[in-house]
């Protein structure tokens, strides 16, 4: 509790106009919170506080407190409690000695001491800092610096730590108040805006369930539900199945606080069990944790990649429910490559299909295991198609049959990974080549009635 308005009137007139307002402002009506801070001394509560003042040239005075320091900023939701302060009038200046505590309404600060400027607002807190944000959010790191929203010197409360800090992020729900999932940043430097707004710099490493980011620098917006992560970024989704993405910038997106969304641009890879994708932009779309749809674009083109296709074009959308690839859609001079039927053929060669646009899907019902990609069932190429495909040679598995066709469009079907059925459509056109052994085999010899012995 308070010592008084007698006690009160004793600091404030000693140290006179240090605290930044007359002394008789500090026996009235405070300043309204968010003002500058005046010092309204208290005491320990054991009682006992010991108090030197010394009067300087400039009419200003330095104030030392000892046995236990509580402060209040007057009129203010602002405690100051550590075992010792210091207080230099002409710097406007105080430090706080072990055991230091700050609190208002929208931080507390624990540290082993504590520099305060009060013209600029600005706490210095130093050794074993823990900061506790009004969210919920804390911090934890060797150095931090808080800054007031004081007016008219700032209008949101900053804190910003060093030293690598650890920054836990407790996003609650808009509604019910609840929390959600935590955030977890490890950087060298960490700074927080408005509880809202955070800034990370040096080897960023962010963690959230089933996610892991890193960066050389990153920028998380609680309230749009935006991060972002620049220099050599990378997310990795952690689950059963997982995926890894990286690219020049990412953008992370959540909404109710579940990531449903990450953007890499430009030089965006996306790896996942089924597939790798390539392109100067890759948006991959997120559902409860797991991937559900990756698309590619950009002036380079796409690529995409699996470990028997590849597939080429201006852009590419993969539709990959429960995380199984179900079907990829290339557009814009789509080009696609696959391994012939291995137990069935030998060769060297690729068949490929080309046409404006393919469309491929997989048989992810009936081959659901986790361990192998789901076989293709169907490609289908759309205007100007042309397909080249091998084909078992009943006698010869070395030498397959060789079949090239093109039309408008030509549709294609798998059965047991070889090329079943193939339909095309206006105009259309081809030519089959089997191999032939064309190899001479001798006519054996045929004994014969022996000649006259010459002499």
């Amino acid at each position: 509790m308070r010592a008084g308005i007698g006690a009160v009137f004793v600091l404030c007139c000693a140290i006179g106009a240090a605290w930044t307002v007359p002394c008789a402002l500090a026996q009235g009506a405070g300043p309204q919170p968010g003002s500058r801070c005046v010092i309204d001394f208290e005491g320990s509560p054991s009682g006992t506080t010991r108090l030197h003042s010394l009067s300087l040239p400039s009419g200003q005075r330095n104030t030392y407190v000892g046995g236990g320091f509580v402060g209040k900023c007057h009129g203010q939701d602002v405690t100051l409690r550590s075992d010792s302060a210091e207080y230099y009038g002409d710097m406007n200046l105080m430090y706080l000695i072990a055991n230091v505590h700050y609190v208002d309404s929208r931080a507390k600060v624990d540290a082993d001491h504590m520099t305060y400027w009060m013209d600029e607002e600005h706490i210095r807190a130093e050794g074993n800092v823990y900061s506790v944000l009004a969210s919920g959010t804390t911090m934890r790191g060797p150095v931090a610096d808080y800054y007031r929203a004081v007016r008219p010197i700032r209008t949101e409360a900053i804190l910003v730590s060093t030293g690598r800090p650890k920054l836990r992020v407790v996003d609650r729900d808009t509604l019910t108040g609840k929390p959600g999932d935590t955030v977890d940043v490890v950087a060298d430097r960490i700074t927080s805006i408005a509880d809202s707004l955070v800034y990370a710099g040096g080897d960023v490493r962010i963690t959230r369930p089933q996610l892991f980011a890193t960066g050389d620098s990153a920028f998380m917006d609680k309230g749009s539900g935006l991060a972002r992560l620049m220099r050599k970024p990378t997310v990795e989704a952690r689950r059963a199945r997982p995926f890894t993405l990286t690219g020049g910038v990412i953008d992370v997106f959540s909404k109710n606080r579940l990531v449903n969304r990450v953007v890499a641009t430009p030089s965006g890879h996306a790896t996942s069990q089924d597939l790798q994708l390539y392109a100067d932009s890759v948006d991959l779309r997120v559902r409860n944790n797991e991937l559900e749809r990756a698309m590619a674009w950009g002036k380079s083109g796409a690529h995409a990649t699996s470990p028997d296709r590849d597939i080429v074009a201006d852009s590419i959308d993969a539709l990959l429910p429960n995380q199984r690839i179900h079907q990829i859609r290339s557009v814009g001079n789509a080009f696609a490559t696959s391994i012939p039927d291995s137990a069935t053929m030998t060769t060297k060669d690729r068949d490929w299909i080309r046409g404006d646009t393919l469309i491929a899907t997989f048989d992810s019902v009936s081959r659901a295991d986790s361990a192998h990609t789901p076989p293709v069932k169907t490609i289908i190429a759309r205007n100007h198609a042309r397909a080249y495909y091998h084909v078992k040679n009943a006698s010869e598995k070395n030498r397959p049959g060789v079949n090239y066709v093109t039309g408008k469009d030509i549709d294609i079907n798998f059965l047991d990974g070889g090329v079943d059925t193939v339909k095309v459509r206006d105009k259309a056109s081809g030519i089959y080549m089997e191999a032939v052994d064309t190899t001479v085999k001798a006519k054996p010899k045929t004994a014969g009635k022996p000649g006259p012995v010459k002499p």
